[in-house]
């Protein structure tokens, strides 16, 4: 799906990962769930494009619904995975947690488990080997794509800053579905280690001016960053998250 000139979404709002396409390059943003491998071979097919065009993947942190078909590209194309070093365990699968599911709705979790299991999403394939990131760091990929440490949802939640598509990719920092409940808008997202962390984390993406707001679970946000985070934070106040 073409949300802009050189930026893209494979997936739908439940689970969703992103494209940065420039001439020298691609630069894919989190990798999904497995089965939405195809959905990126349509992807990129409908703009001429390959995997061998894939210069990395940048995941927002380190859990199984974001690593999905990462390993696939590395193992197979040779496709470096970078992910903040305080995620690395976990995106190796060395590490697992069990954060609260919070408030659910029967007929949005069973819809987001069903497409999760329809497309793979029950069969991790963890990371054989990931290049760790750092908080500030410029990486050597199309667009240049800038590191936002967000720790909260996980240690080692990250935002990817992308000025070439004036966009920032939030991974779990935020959600604009809650996949358990079915709620739109921006919002905290469930699954999160230290809800009172991620919250005080998105004060760092504030006065980055950029349009474009894409979380790994909802719709596109397209209002600005600065909105954005007022409406999280307005919805955090609302159900006492």
């Amino acid at each position: 799906m073409r949300l802009a000139p050189s930026l893209h979404r494979i997936g739908n709002d439940l689970v969703a990962c992103y494209l940065v396409v420039e001439p020298d390059g691609l630069t894919l943003v989190d990798a999904g769930i497995p089965g939405q491998w195809r959905d990126l071979g349509r992807e990129l097919a409908a703009i001429g494009r390959s995997v061998a065009d894939i210069r990395g993947v940048v995941l927002t942190h380190g859990d199984s619904d974001h690593i999905g078909f990462a390993e696939r590209l590395r193992a197979e194309h040779g496709v470096p995975v970078y992910v903040h070093a305080a995620d690395a365990a976990r995106a190796r699968g060395e590490e697992k947690t069990s954060p609260a599911w919070g408030p659910m709705r029967i007929g949005a979790t069973a819809g987001f488990l069903t497409y999760a299991a329809r497309k793979g999403g029950l069969r991790t394939r963890y990371l054989g080997d990931v290049v760790e990131v750092a908080d500030g760091e410029v990486l050597d990929l199309p667009g240049a794509p800038v590191v936002i440490g967000m720790p909260g949802h996980s240690p080692g939640s990250i935002a990817v800053h992308v000025r070439a598509v004036d966009a920032v990719f939030v991974g779990d920092a935020l959600t604009t579905r809650h996949v358990l409940t079915g709620r739109a808008g921006p919002q905290p997202a469930p699954f999160t280690d230290d809800p009172a962390e991620a919250l005080a984390s998105l004060r760092r993406l504030e006065g980055l001016g950029v349009r474009w707001v894409l979380p790994g679970h909802g719709t596109p946000w397209d209002r600005g960053v600065d909105e954005a985070i007022r409406a999280v934070e307005a919805a955090a106040g609302a159900t006492g998250a």
